[in-house]
């Protein structure tokens, strides 16, 4: 199947700010995180950027950018502005590669790809992974989605769930077909459904959770999952998220 990568850039950070820019081993983390997508089957990697600084950080690096509006409340009315740009529509696959993911995984990309394309009845595909730690599921911070027999989205939560009503421990994370499975915040999407989504009504369970992929299922929409055999690498939210990587990739590169 045939799909774009893009790539949401935005300068503003309320945790790290000029996030996108961010020095990671001699490169901008946005560049870095384009270059590991390109590694993937996308014909072609773009970034969907809010600033000038980032769309001539990229095209020194050879990333092709297109500049967006800087008032877009969400990554994804972000993307649906750029599909718009780019001429993408209908049927045209995109996947949504988060630009704080410098060592995201291009099979992981293409899997996200490969879901979209075998499953014509789900507008959005996105990746999860087996939870075997009870810190984890007991995180809210560790989003949880539950599947159903065809593998397709039935919630995401940031409680822990499915919740083993008769586990030995209380809090202890099920097993064998329903074990707790940890969303990874990568999509794809049909084209045509992510220039739609802007105009979908906020969901009250979007508000609740403070997670927006609630607002498709809210709407009827199907969302399918693909389940990954580990967790991705780490992403960048913090400084010191930031330098732990910047360590990490230092010694890979022999620096």
């Amino acid at each position: 199947m045939a799909f774009s990568v893009l790539i949401p850039a935005r300068l503003a950070s309320s945790r790290l700010p000029n996030k996108p820019l961010a020095d990671i081993a001699g490169l901008p983390m946005v560049v870095r995180v384009a270059q590991r997508a390109a590694l993937s089957a996308a014909h072609q990697v773009v970034v969907a950027a809010d600033a000038p600084e980032i769309v001539a950080a990229c095209l020194a690096h050879g990333v092709r950018c297109v500049l967006t509006r800087t008032d877009h409340p969400t990554g994804s009315d972000r993307l649906a502005e750029a599909c718009m740009l780019l001429g993408l529509d209908g049927d045209d696959a995109v996947v949504n590669v988060q630009g704080d993911e410098p060592l995201i995984d291009p099979a992981l990309i293409n899997a996200c790809a490969d879901q979209l394309d075998q499953r014509p009845d789900c507008v959005v595909s996105t990746a999860a992974h087996v939870i075997d730690d009870a810190s984890q599921f007991a995180n809210p911070n560790v989003v949880k989605v539950v599947i159903d027999a065809l593998g397709r989205a039935l919630y995401f939560s940031r409680a822990p769930i499915p919740w083993w009503r008769d586990a030995p421990t209380p809090g202890t994370p099920s097993g064998g077909a329903c074990a707790p499975l940890r969303h990874i915040g990568i999509y794809g999407y049909r084209a045509g459904f992510l220039r739609r989504y802007p105009q979908l009504p906020p969901s009250p369970l979007e508000a609740i959770e403070s997670l927006e992929q609630l607002r498709v299922l809210w709407h009827g929409e199907r969302i399918a999952v693909h389940i990954a055999e580990q967790a991705p690498g780490p992403g960048v939210d913090t400084p010191e998220d930031l330098a732990r990587l910047r360590a990490l990739l230092g010694d890979s590169l022999g620096a």
